[in-house]
C-alpha cells in the first residue's frame, strides 16, 4: 500500500534526482495577486516566474503545493470533489521541454526506483490540432518512442488536452496527459478510450509554448514552460485501488473519528456517506485556511472559512452528534498532517473552531425555537430563517420534509420550491456582487497593484520605526485602488502615530530611491535585518528587495524599480482592530 508521505516525497526526491530545486508551498492567501481568494493551483504562486520572471533557485522546480478551490463546495460529498488538496508540480522556466518532461514523467511512474506502475494500466493523449494550432506530433512521437502503443495515445481537442490562457490573453498551450487504468489487470482495453470512467487521469504536462494576443492570435513564447500537475488524493486513490478518495490514508482516519463521534458506520446509507465526507473535506479545508491566518467572518476568505465551518456542523447535526465535535476532528487531521506542514498545529486552529462551533449552535438553536411546534411554513419563511439567523439551509429542507402529514406531497413540493426559488435569488445576487469585486483582475491593474505593494513595504517600514519592532506583516490585500494591510499590534493607533506612519512613507517617495533587488539565503536576509516569517515557509534562497534606508524585505512579488513612479501621496484612511492582537489599515495613494 503506497502511502500519502510515500508519494510526496518521492516525487520531489524523483524531482530533485533531475536537478529541480525542492520549493515550499506557498500559503493558501495569495501574497501578491487580489483577484482570488485562495492559491487555487500549483502554478498559481510561480505566475510572475512563469511570465519571465527569474526564480531565486533556478530554472527547474519541484513543490508540493497547498490549494483551496471554492467553485465546488455544494459538489463535496461524492467521492472525487475536495475543498482542500495537494497538487504535486515540476516546472521548468525556460529549460527542459517536452521531451525530458515526457520521458521524466514515464520514468517516475514505471521505474521500480519509483512507483514501478504496470506499463499495461497506462495510457496517454495529446492535443489533435485545430486552426489555432497545429497537432502536438512532437509530444506523440515522444510518447512513441517511450514504448506507448500507438492505440493508446489519444487525439483529443483543445476541451481535452489544451491550457490557457488564465485570462483573455496570455501564455496557453497544449497539454499531455496520463491515465492509469484501475479496473482489472486482464481487462485493459487494447485503445484508450477518454469516456470509459476506468481510466483514471493522473499526471498532466502543460506546455506553455504560445502566447494568445487581443487579437485572439497565437504566437510562440520567447522562453517555453512546463508547468506539471498531479493531484496527490486522486493519484493515491487510483494507485491503490480505492474507487473512493475517502477510502485513502488521507481521508479515513478523519472518517473513522466521525464514526465514533456520530455512532454510525459510513458505509450504513448514501446519507450518512455523504455527511461523513463533507465533514472530513470541510474541517480538513477550515484547519489549513486558519492556520494560514484566515477567521471566520461575512465577507470573502472569512465567509469561505465560515460557510465550510458550519456546513460541516449542519451535517453533524444531521449525523445526531449533539455536543461540539469540531476540535476532535481538528486534532486527528493535525495528527495527519502537522509533520509536512507544520503550521497547522498551531493552538490557535482549535480555538477559532471552538469559538465559531459556539456562535454556530446557538444559531442553529434559535432557527430550531422558531421551527418547533410549526406545522405549516412558507417558502418565504423558510428562507427567511436562513437570511435572517443564518439557519443552515440543509436543516430548512429536512423541515419541510418532515412537517405535518395532513401536507400532500404536492403542497410540500410547492414550499420546497418557493424555498428553492428565493434562494436561488439570493445566491444570484451573491454571485453578481463577488464578480463585481474581482472584475477585470490582476492584468487589468497591474501597474497600479505593483505600485501600492511597494508602498505596502514602506508602510510596514513606517509601522515599524512608530510602533516598534513588534509589528509583523499578517495578512494583505492590494488591487488597484487601495491597500489592506493586517499587522500585529495589540493597541489602536494615535492620529499622530499614523501620521508619522504617512509621513515616512511620503518622505521615502520623494526620496526617488531605487528598489534594488538581491538573491540569498534566509539566514543571510535575517542577518541583514530584513523583515520576513522567517521558519519553514521560505527555500534555500529568498529576494530581499532594499529601497534605501527605508525598507529591506524578503517578497516575492511585483515591485516597481524607483519611487519616483509612485504617483501621488500615501493616506491612511481607516485603521481598525481586524482580530485579537491583529490591527488592520486601509490606505490609498492619492
Amino acid at each position: 500500500m503506497l502511502t500519502a508521505k510515500d508519494l510526496r516525497q518521492k516525487y520531489l526526491d524523483f524531482f530533485k534526482s533531475k536537478g529541480h530545486a525542492i520549493i515550499p508551498s506557498a500559503p493558501l492567501v495569495p501574497e501578491n495577486d487580489p483577484t482570488t481568494l485562495f492559491i487555487n493551483s500549483g502554478m498559481h504562486p510561480l505566475v510572475p516566474y512563469l511570465m519571465g520572471e527569474k526564480h531565486p533557485l533556478g530554472k527547474r522546480l519541484v513543490d508540493a503545493q497547498k490549494c483551496i478551490r471554492t467553485g465546488d463546495i455544494d459538489e463535496v460529498g461524492d467521492t472525487t470533489h475536495h475543498t482542500f488538496f495537494e497538487m504535486l508540480g515540476n516546472w521548468s522556466l525556460g529549460d527542459y521541454f517536452k521531451k525530458e518532461a515526457l520521458e521524466w514523467s514515464w520514468e517516475f511512474l514505471t521505474s521500480e526506483e519509483w512507483l514501478g506502475l504496470d506499463k499495461k494500466r497506462l495510457a496517454s493523449s495529446v492535443f489533435e490540432g485545430d486552426t489555432d494550432a497545429s497537432f502536438d506530433e512532437e509530444a506523440h512521437s515522444v510518447w512513441l518512442n517511450i514504448g506507448m502503443p500507438e492505440k493508446k495515445i489519444a487525439k483529443l481537442p483543445k476541451k481535452n488536452n489544451w491550457w490557457g490562457p488564465a485570462g483573455v490573453t496570455g501564455p496557453c498551450g497544449p497539454d499531455s496527459e496520463m491515465f492509469y487504468w484501475v479496473g482489472d489487470l486482464d481487462k485493459v482495453p487494447d485503445s484508450f478510450n477518454d469516456d470509459n470512467d476506468l481510466w483514471v487521469e493522473i499526471w498532466n504536462d502543460v506546455f506553455m509554448e504560445f502566447n494568445k494576443n487581443e487579437k485572439g492570435e497565437y504566437g510562440k513564447l520567447a522562453a517555453q514552460n512546463v508547468d506539471t500537475g498531479m493531484g496527490l488524493e486522486r493519484v493515491l486513490a487510483a494507485l491503490n485501488g480505492f474507487d473512493d478518495n475517502y477510502r485513502t490514508e488521507l481521508f479515513w482516519p478523519i472518517i473513522e473519528k466521525v464514526e465514533e463521534l456520530s455512532g454510525k458506520k459510513y458505509d450504513e446509507s448514501k446519507d450518512v456517506k455523504r455527511a461523513m465526507r463533507i465533514i472530513a473535506d470541510h474541517i480538513k479545508a477550515s484547519v489549513f485556511i486558519i492556520a494560514d491566518g484566515v477567521e471566520p467572518s461575512n465577507t470573502e476568505r472569512g465567509y469561505v472559512l465560515r460557510r465550510l465551518i458550519r456546513r460541516a456542523i449542519t451535517q453533524g447535526h444531521i449525523l445526531s452528534i449533539k455536543n461540539n465535535f469540531t476540535i476532535e476532528i481538528a486534532k486527528v487531521i493535525q495528527g495527519m498532517y502537522g509533520e509536512a506542514y507544520l503550521e497547522v498545529l498551531s493552538g490557535k486552529v482549535l480555538n477559532v473552531l471552538e469559538e465559531e462551533e459556539n456562535k454556530f449552535r446557538k444559531t442553529m438553536e434559535q432557527g430550531l425555537k422558531i421551527l418547533e411546534g410549526k406545522k405549516r411554513i412558507t417558502g418565504k419563511e423558510a428562507f427567511d430563517l436562513f437570511q435572517t439567523y443564518g439557519f443552515p439551509i440543509e436543516l430548512t429542507r429536512e423541515f419541510i420534509e418532515g412537517i405535518d402529514h395532513t401536507l400532500t406531497l404536492e403542497e410540500k413540493v410547492e414550499i420546497s420550491d418557493d424555498f428553492s426559488e428565493e434562494l436561488k435569488k439570493h445566491q444570484e445576487l451573491s454571485r453578481t456582487a463577488s464578480a463585481g469585486m474581482f472584475k477585470g483582475g490582476l492584468s487589468d491593474t497591474k501597474e497600479k497593484t505593483t505600485e501600492l505593494h511597494t508602498v505596502a513595504h514602506l508602510m510596514l517600514a513606517g509601522l515599524r520605526k512608530v510602533l516598534g519592532e513588534n509589528v509583523h506583516q499578517k495578512g494583505s490585500n492590494i488591487n488597484g485602488e487601495r491597500i489592506r494591510f493586517d499587522f500585529s499590534h495589540p493597541d489602536k493607533m494615535t492620529d499622530e502615530q499614523k501620521k508619522a506612519v504617512e509621513d515616512f512613507v511620503n518622505e521615502a517617495i520623494e526620496s526617488k530611491t531605487e528598489v534594488l533587488m538581491a538573491e540569498m539565503t534566509p539566514d543571510e536576509a535575517k542577518n541583514i535585518g530584513a523583515e520576513g516569517e522567517f521558519g519553514h515557509k521560505y527555500g534555500e534562497r529568498v529576494k530581499v528587495y532594499s529601497i534605501g534606508e527605508y525598507s529591506r524585505e524578503i517578497c516575492g512579488g511585483p515591485h516597481i524599480k524607483n519611487t519616483s513612479e509612485i504617483q501621488g501621496k500615501f493616506r491612511i484612511q481607516k485603521e481598525e482592530s481586524s482580530s485579537a492582537g491583529v490591527r488592520r489599515i486601509k490606505a490609498v495613494v492619492e
